[in-house]
């Protein structure tokens, strides 16, 4: 077993424990970090078979983009966490403990650099070389993407909007 196997392997168990721990979450905000974990892991994925590009795609776009626009929306919704928070080291000793493979992996990985040993014949590809073939080939499927994003940003400031609408609990002024 090579070092790369081993590398593969443990990314792939650290990608399956966040994705679960991801989904299995009650709060949002941890659910968030820890799919943030998982997209980390997926572009370690991409850099270990040899496609830094993807890599980088999948950390600006999903890792970074999407999860921050995931996290305004909790934010602005103002979804309030479900039971007691007894022991909160209990809910970020499992992120801390992700984050540090990962930044061992991730170190491991550019030590090593398979990225030049390892190369599939898809992954040589120029940035400006794929954004003229998605843009002439698939230009419908951008535009409905991005349709479909806008309509989510604006469907959360709707329901932020109606958020605020509602009446709040008046106070006397002898309360005060």
């Amino acid at each position: 077993m090579t070092i790369y196997s081993i590398i593969f392997y443990l990314l792939a168990i650290l990608i399956l424990v966040t994705t679960a721990l991801a989904i299995s979450r009650r709060d949002l905000v941890h659910a968030v970090v820890y799919l943030i974990f998982s997209f980390f892991g997926s572009a370690m994925l991409f850099y270990l078979f040899g496609a830094p590009f993807l890599a980088v795609l999948e950390v600006i776009i999903y890792a970074g983009a999407i999860m921050v626009l995931f996290l305004f929306i909790v934010i602005m919704l103002k979804v309030e966490t479900v039971g007691e928070r007894l022991f909160p080291l209990r809910q970020w000793l499992p992120a801390a403990v992700c984050g540090v493979l990962y930044l061992a992996l991730g170190l491991g990985l550019i030590a090593a650099d398979p990225g030049g040993r390892t190369v599939l014949k898809t992954a040589r590809v120029e940035p400006a070389e794929f954004g003229h073939y998605i843009f002439q080939k698939h230009w419908l499927s951008i535009e409905i993407i991005s349709l479909l994003l806008l309509v989510a940003v604006v469907g959360a400031l709707l329901l932020a909007k109606r958020a605020k609408k509602m009446p709040a609990r008046e106070t006397i002024e002898g309360e005060l």
